[in-house]
This record gives C-alpha cells, sequence and structure tokens, in this order.
C-alpha cells in the first residue's frame, strides 16, 4: 500500500462514501490510500459500498473513494486507524478471493486493540514497511522516546540517534498521536567558515539541514514530504528561527545539539508545549563551536539529569551500524584523543557500553 497524506487542509465534502453536505470542513488529517489490486476494488469495497460505510460509521471519518485510491478525512487517530482497516482488509484479499461483514467487524476491532500500543521492533513509518532496532542500545533509546517528553541521546557517529528519533516522529504522525513534527538543527560549520552563501533563506540553510532530510525521504515519498511541508505539518528549521514559539502536539527534534550555545539550549527547551514530545541529539565529546565556549548539550545534561519526565540515554560504539569500517575509526580516534579531551557528563543510562562513557569523536557530520 502507498500512502500519501496531507494535514491540516480545508475540504469540501464531495463524491465518494460519505455523508452528504456542502460545508467547508477543517480536516486535523486526511491520507491517501492506493489500492494494491485496483481489480479487487469492489471486493473490498464491499457491495454498494458497505464496508466502506461500515468503517466510516465505526471510526468517524470521511471517505472518498476514486478509481484506485480511497481518501480518508477526519481526527488524526481515527484517520490513522481507517487506514490501518483497510490495510489489514488488503492483506486478508491477498490471501482470499473476497471478504465479509465477519472479516470487516475483525479488522475495526483489531485496529482498536491496537490503539495506543507500540512494538518498537516494528516502527511503522509512510515509505516501507517498518524500521527495526538492530541493537539493544536503539531499542531502549525507542522505548525512551516513546514514553518521555524529553530525552537526551549522546553518541558517536553511525549509531541511529537522529535517523531513529526521525522514524519516532514519523510514525507517531503515521498513526495519529502527534499532529505535527520539527527538524531543528543549529546552523553552525564543521571546521570551515563558508562565508557568504548564495539564494534565499531556505537555500542558505538547506546544507545544515540536509541529513535530517534524507532521513525524511527514506521513511517517505517526496511528493509525501513536500505535502506534509507545505501544509506546515513538517517543518525542517534552523535553531535561529526557534526564538519566540510554543510547539503543542508536536515532536520536536534537535539534532547537532553539542553544536547548541547554553543560551540556545535554554531557549530550544523552552519551547516544549502541551502534549509533545521533546527529543535532543549529539555527540557530546566534541563541538565545532569556537574556543572557550560551553556546549549546551553537556550543560543541560548536567542540569537535567534526574529530572521527572526526563531521559538521558547515551550510545557506544557497539552500537554503530554503519559500515563496519565506521566502529574501528571511532574507536582509533577516541583511542588517541582520550588523554587530552575532556569527557561528557556521565548519564544516568549507558546503553550498551557498561560504564565507561564512549567519548569519541564524529568523523561524519550526518547522523543515520
Amino acid at each position: 500500500m502507498e500512502t500519501t497524506a496531507a494535514g491540516l487542509s480545508r475540504r469540501r465534502n464531495q463524491g465518494g462514501c460519505q455523508a452528504a453536505g456542502g460545508a467547508d470542513t477543517l480536516w486535523a488529517m486526511e491520507l491517501s490510500v492506493t489500492l494494491r489490486e485496483p481489480r479487487k476494488r469492489a471486493e473490498l469495497f464491499g457491495p454498494g459500498d458497505r464496508y466502506l460505510r461500515r468503517i466510516r460509521d465505526s471510526l468517524g471519518v470521511q471517505l472518498q473513494a476514486r478509481n484506485t485510491t480511497v481518501r480518508i478525512l477526519g481526527a488524526s487517530a481515527a484517520v490513522a486507524r481507517a487506514a490501518a482497516v483497510i490495510e489489514r482488509l488488503q492483506d486478508l484479499l491477498g490471501k482470499q478471493d473476497d471478504l465479509d461483514d465477519d472479516a470487516v467487524d475483525e479488522a475495526l476491532a483489531g485496529a482498536e486493540r491496537s490503539e495506543g500500543t507500540t512494538d518498537v521492533d516494528a516502527i511503522r513509518v509512510f515509505g516501507r514497511e517498518s524500521i527495526s532496532p538492530k541493537t539493544a542500545g536503539q531499542r531502549l533509546y525507542l522505548h525512551a522516546m516513546l514514553e518521555h517528553d524529553l530525552v537526551f541521546c549522546v553518541g558517536p557517529a553511525g549509531t541511529g540517534k537522529t535517523y531513529l528519533a526521525v522514524a519516532i516522529a514519523v510514525h507517531l504522525l503515521k498513526m495519529g498521536k502527534t499532529k505535527r513534527i520539527a527538524l531543528v538543527r543549529p546552523a553552525v560549520e564543521a571546521g570551515e567558515r563558508l562565508g557568504f552563501l548564495p539564494g534565499d533563506l531556505q537555500q542558505k540553510v538547506n546544507p545544515y539541514l540536509r541529513p535530517l532530510f534524507d532521513a525524511m525521504h527514506d521513511m517517505m515519498t517526496y511528493d509525501q514530504l513536500k505535502r506534509f511541508m507545505v501544509n506546515d505539518v513538517i517543518e525542517v528549521i534552523p535553531l535561529a528561527y526557534m526564538r519566540g514559539r510554543t510547539l503543542n502536539h508536536a515532536v520536536i527534534i534537535l539534532d547537532e545539539a553539542q553544536n547548541t550555545t547554553v543560551p540556545q539550549m535554554l531557549m530550544f527547551l523552552t519551547r516544549l508545549g502541551n502534549h509533545s514530545t521533546m527529543i535532543v541529539t549529539g555527540d557530546d565529546s566534541q563541538t565545532d563551536l569556537d574556543p572557550g565556549q560551553t556546549s549546551g548539550l553537556r550543560d543541560a545534561i548536567g542540569r537535567l539529569r534526574g529530572c521527572a519526565g526526563i531521559e538521558v540515554l547515551r550510545l557506544s560504539a557497539t552500537d554503530i551500524v554503519r559500515h563496519r569500517l565506521v566502529h574501528e575509526i571511532v574507536r582509533r580516534y577516541g583511542d588517541q584523543g582520550a588523554k587530552d579531551a575532556p569527557g561528557g557528563p556521565e548519564s544516568d543510562n549507558h546503553i550498551s557500553g557498561g560504564d565507561a562513557p564512549p567519548d569519541q569523536p564524529d568523523p561524519q557530520a550526518s547522523e543515520r
């Protein structure tokens, strides 16, 4: 099933399998589900679209069936459940020739049972079946993001800090458990001064935000991402433009947080609104800040460790899932710099790394 989506859009009721009416309605979310086997459209929809009407009435959504797609409009959670029901029914039709009322009832009941539960071994996103943790440390990281309002995750390159944070955000959006995603990064150059960059604001900041775009493109199509961004469901923004905002019902991710100053980190953390989750990632063993500046990531971990609702996690070299040579590169650079480099603040939770803090430099700028 290929799914495209747009949120927070105003649509006019028209056609398809929904109640009649002509007034404009403000929908929380819209999903367009592409049929896997268009030739089985009649079997999926039921006689006279009866199965679609049952889904509509049971979940309180609006359905518009056209050609090879079904558009679902309504509250975020209800839309996610309706999409799950249609997915279950398409699975059944892949194994049998027809459906009946009992199959539809079972699919509706199954979607209700799964409401509020997430298996961290199968994080569902838009562009692929699922994303799974590859190490014990990554599994604990996923648990922490699902269970806490504010999570700090530190560790070397290649451990999936940013990639898994984006995966959780996309999963919560798909399941209707959040309304928007904000991806934030400080615009700090890694040891270089590029000077004036041509273009408008978006063109200037795109190089700094590229790792976040790369992660997003792996979890949804270009058209899906573009539509979400046009409707402000997904924002990819530099840290400097966060001041004065409060983000409710959102997942907010700060990447490369070791390159924030203490005032910047305070400004960012206080953007957390109601019913939101904030995830802060970085490698606290090195920064690209000017000499003498204190990393806001290190400072925040030291100040906030032990606060209720806040989790501080540390991934280690054993959690690296990139090319096998990255593990060796990180280890050797870490061994070389261990004598002179100051260690980052200790975490309450050392994941997959024993008691020794894995303070290795990051040989790559992006995280996946």
